[in-house]
């Protein structure tokens, strides 16, 4: 870990730790934490070194400017998952009342922060997950998001019959063997939300698969994907037929977001 990015961390777990504020840390280099403090502050240390995440130890981190509950049961939220909630807002005018269905919602970061941005919206949220669900309803409501349908199945199993303006998803898409998977935070979420067979597009096809039946006319899909599968996932939105089919990158430059428009019903 680089030296800064370790003071950093340190100096995020002092100040939770002892309950007080970065600036009162710096102006006050010599503090130390009171003797409850000072267990916390030493158990969180203990954990960290073991390489146990920052955001499992607080029990939150920050999505698009909101702090979100996390736990071992749902993925830790990534920077790179807020291009998701930026084309989806871009699809989804205030004002409008559309409807919006996330896949594998998890800790719910991008239902309720389309939820807050766009309160007319109408949300489902969908994960396979119980645990992951109910933190995603403690997200929705700790800021008072009320109009999120949270369902509990496999993908669209849950809205069978169902159709949606806007289908987001931050599927699982590293594949099984990838040695990323064993190093730094991966190593203590859950599986399931981060891999997806040999080449990590597993779920991305059955999703594709079966978005035609969930959109409406005109209907768009936002697929997260990894940083070499831009070029799969846009064959596999063409061969289904979707159109406007497109790749958008990331803040740092790394394709991450495909998508594609549906013009008809299927039966």
């Amino acid at each position: 870990m680089p030296l800064m990015d370790a003071r950093r961390e340190v100096d995020v777990l002092l100040t939770r730790a002892s309950n007080v504020t970065l600036a009162h840390v710096m102006a006050h280099p010599e503090m130390r934490p009171d003797p409850r403090g000072y267990l916390v502050y030493s158990d969180w240390l203990e954990r960290r070194l073991k390489g146990e995440p920052v955001a499992y130890l607080l029990g939150y981190r920050e999505f698009y400017g909101l702090d979100f509950k996390v736990s071992p049961a749902v993925l830790i939220p990534r920077p790179e998952t807020e291009l998701l909630v930026e084309l989806a807002l871009e699809r989804v005018a205030d004002g409008r009342a559309p409807s919006i269905l996330d896949l594998g919602t998890g800790s719910g970061c991008i239902a309720v922060t389309l939820a807050k941005l766009r309160p007319l919206a109408r949300i489902v949220a969908v994960d396979v997950s119980p645990e992951a669900l109910a933190v995603a309803r403690e997200n929705a409501a700790r800021y008072g998001v009320g109009h999120i349908e949270f369902r509990e199945g496999n993908w669209f199993a849950p809205v069978a019959g169902r159709r949606f303006d806007l289908v987001v998803a931050n599927p699982p898409y590293v594949g099984e063997s990838d040695p990323h998977i064993g190093i730094g935070d991966p190593r203590f979420e859950p599986r399931t939300a981060l891999a997806a067979g040999s080449d990590g597009l597993e779920m991305l096809r059955n999703i594709v698969a079966d978005a035609p039946n969930h959109l409406c006319a005109a209907g768009t899909l936002l697929l997260e994907h990894g940083y070499n599968q831009a070029v799969d996932v846009r064959a596999l939105l063409k061969r289904q037929g979707f159109v406007d089919v497109a790749t958008r990158d990331d803040l740092g430059g790394i394709p991450r977001v495909s998508l594609g428009r549906w013009l008809t019903l299927t039966s």
